[in-house]
């Protein structure tokens, strides 16, 4: 049996806080499963954490982590559920099988996380520190260093790293770096497609710098001038109606994660404003699914953008 080593970086009050019971949970459930892997050291967010063999039970707790180990032929006991949803996103369901859901990607059940003796957890940037405290005690706990507007294959890297799956990962980049340049030799350059999503309150713009603006302009498209000012922020303040017009563009990809944010914009699109869109106009708007193009990231996010792409500015 190969051991996992791991840089957990507690302190003594985190790790009483933490108690008996998560001790022993954490004593059965943080060995591996010895493959042929060589130790390999991990540079995370927390610290270097080296693991040795291939982990057999993985948890992932964001949405990201999840596309990856599925793309990557993984299928984890646990995950979040997805943002707007109570499970994890459609687009995934095929591949995932039946994992346990241990939250949101805001809100870990640890009681759920430890029932399910992981061996490799991969969390999300954002995860709080008193979580990730109790979690690393349980299992390596792999929090990415990369920030949502990075390239966002490095945060793939390292979780496919510590999946010991890096010759899978490299496979499925070559296959999603061809067909990216097959599709962009047939768009027409230089057009400009906005990323909406429609919440309760009313549109947002996604950034450029996200993982949507990052495909969308590997494929030689535009985006807004709203979507490329946002700095770090992953998507703009809600507009109001009479700002609707900073949204448009050559295409519109409007998208919303849950029904009530569906339902505000079944009641915009009769509004003025929203009819005075160019894209509206040219009948050039679109709805997709929130959940893969606002808050999806990785290799089967990428297909499924892709789809919709060819599916409308090439129908």
């Amino acid at each position: 049996m190969a051991l996992t080593t791991f840089n957990t970086g507690l302190s003594g009050l985190a790790r009483r806080a933490l108690g008996l019971t998560s001790a022993l949970v954490f004593a059965l459930g943080a060995s591996v499963h010895a493959g042929n892997a060589a130790a390999r050291e991990i540079d995370t967010a927390k610290g270097t954490i080296t693991i040795q063999g291939t982990p057999q039970r993985v948890v992932t707790l964001s949405e990201n982590a999840l596309d990856t180990a599925l793309a990557l032929g993984v299928k984890p006991v646990g995950a979040v559920a997805t943002r707007g949803s109570d499970t994890f996103s459609d687009y995934l369901k095929d591949k995932a099988g039946k994992p346990a859901i241990v939250g949101t990607a805001r809100e870990v059940n640890l009681e759920a996380v430890f029932a399910l003796q992981p061996d490799l957890i991969l969390a999300s940037p954002s995860i709080a520190p008193d979580i990730y405290a109790k979690l690393s005690m349980l299992a390596p706990t792999i929090v990415p260093k990369a920030a949502p507007t990075d390239d966002w294959r490095k945060t793939v890297d390292l979780y496919a790293q510590a999946l010991d799956r890096e010759a899978e990962l490299q496979q499925g980049y070559e296959a999603l770096d061809k067909r990216i340049g097959e599709l962009k030799a047939r768009l027409k350059p230089d057009q400009t497609v906005s990323v909406v999503r429609w919440n309760p309150q009313g549109p947002i713009v996604m950034s450029s710098r996200i993982f949507v603006g990052q495909l969308l302009h590997a494929l030689g498209l535009r985006t807004t001038e709203l979507s490329g000012g946002l700095g770090e922020k992953p998507h703009s303040d809600v507009l109001s109606l009479e700002n609707l017009g900073k949204i448009d563009a050559d295409w519109l990809f409007v998208a919303a994660l849950n029904p009530q944010g569906q339902e505000t914009l079944d009641a915009a699109r009769k509004q003025p404003a929203f009819e005075r869109l160019g894209a509206v106009r040219n009948q050039h708007v679109f709805t997709v699914d929130g959940q893969v193009w606002t808050s999806g990231t990785g290799l089967l996010a990428a297909d499924v953008m892709l789809d919709d792409i060819e599916a409308t500015l090439l129908r």
